[in-house]
């Protein structure tokens, strides 16, 4: 009797247990389940856009589908500036103001000569009546500010300055105005195979500093704005110096001269913002393509949570309808916009 008793314990033991087993399995798969299934543009608004996004990117993932794209052609380009974070004010031009700053000291005569004056002054409207006038004086405060110096000390300029800056209206750190939806995006791309590409007018190399910590996006993958740089000896030690020669200004119809230089594909997937025509080019590229592809327009309506501003002639408006963008329209498609909203 002793014998079948413990032989009675020893099953219900092993039933205990095994049941305890499938009980931890099933729990783990319903996490597996629930992470998989977790919404990876929790920072949008379900509506037209969002769908569209997702409805995009499962067409092209998958195999054997048929609008399926293999992994190496699946290229997403976006611009920096008013799409992946906040262009008011263009936070380059911000860079340019601390550094002119910083090296007037060494300077005095800046103090009564344009267009350094009105820089340390604190007056922006001599370079906006400029900008107005084909911006040679904007391009001298920008040259003086980001030529003459290695690749590797124009880092340092930069790190630096991103470590203690802060956008005047908000009081948080630039890099903190990163839009959270479009670092959704980015992240949700590249989880289905997406290779995902800055292509932006902002310098290259100002981009390339932070691009990583902020988007996900390495260096190699950032396109922008570049002058030549001279490989040369300093004190003994060889290293790249950055010039304002050879200017390749990579905006409107040079991006996508930019991107076939840099990536040697078409993207599928592309990215830009209203303000200026500014990515008109790259979107009609990306919407050229023969393969399924996606153009995403941002639109900045929202006045309340950023900055509300459009187009004169509504140029990229006009060109997102005639050929079939999808437009997202800030105040109606993101539940937020900032990582500290």
């Amino acid at each position: 009797m002793k014998m079948i008793q413990q032989a009675m314990m020893g099953i219900a033991l092993t039933l205990m247990l095994t049941v305890s087993a499938m009980a931890q399995e099933q729990a783990l798969a319903s996490s597996d389940s629930s992470t998989q299934h977790a919404d990876p543009l929790g920072s949008w608004n379900d509506g037209p856009t969002k769908s569209s996004i997702l409805q995009f990117v499962q067409e092209v993932t998958k195999e054997g589908g048929p609008k399926f794209v293999p992994p190496e052609q699946r290229i997403a380009t976006f611009d920096n500036d008013g799409t992946l974070w906040c262009e008011q004010p263009v936070v380059q031009f911000e860079f340019a103001v601390y550094r002119i700053k910083a090296m007037a000291g060494d300077h005095p005569e800046w103090k009564e000569q344009e267009p350094y004056k009105s820089v340390l002054a604190g007056d922006p409207q001599h370079l906006v009546d400029d900008l107005i006038n084909g911006g040679h004086e904007f391009l001298k405060v920008m040259e003086t500010s980001h030529a003459g110096m290695s690749v590797e000390e124009f880092d340092r300029h930069v790190r630096d300055f991103f470590a203690t800056a802060k956008h005047p209206k908000l009081n948080v750190a630039y890099t903190q105005l990163a839009y959270t939806p479009m670092v959704e995006l980015l992240a949700y791309l590249r989880a289905n195979g997406f290779k995902t590409y800055i292509c932006s007018g902002g310098g290259i190399d100002f981009m390339r500093a932070i691009s990583e910590e902020t988007y996900g996006i390495v260096p190699e993958n950032v396109i922008g704005t570049n002058g030549r740089n001279v490989f040369k000896q300093v004190d003994g030690k060889w290293q790249l110096f950055k010039t304002a020669d050879h200017l390749f200004f990579n905006d409107k119809a040079t991006k996508p001269t930019g991107i076939d230089l840099h990536i040697g594909r078409k993207p599928i997937f592309a990215g830009g913002n209203v303000r200026s025509g500014g990515d008109i080019g790259m979107l009609t590229y990306c919407h050229s393509n023969t393969l399924p592809s996606f153009q995403l327009l941002v639109n900045h309506d929202d006045d309340e949570r950023e900055y509300a501003y459009a187009e004169k002639d509504n140029a990229s408006l006009k060109t997102a309808k005639a050929q079939g963008w999808h437009v997202l329209n800030m105040k109606s498609d993101w539940k937020t916009i900032f990582s500290n909203d």
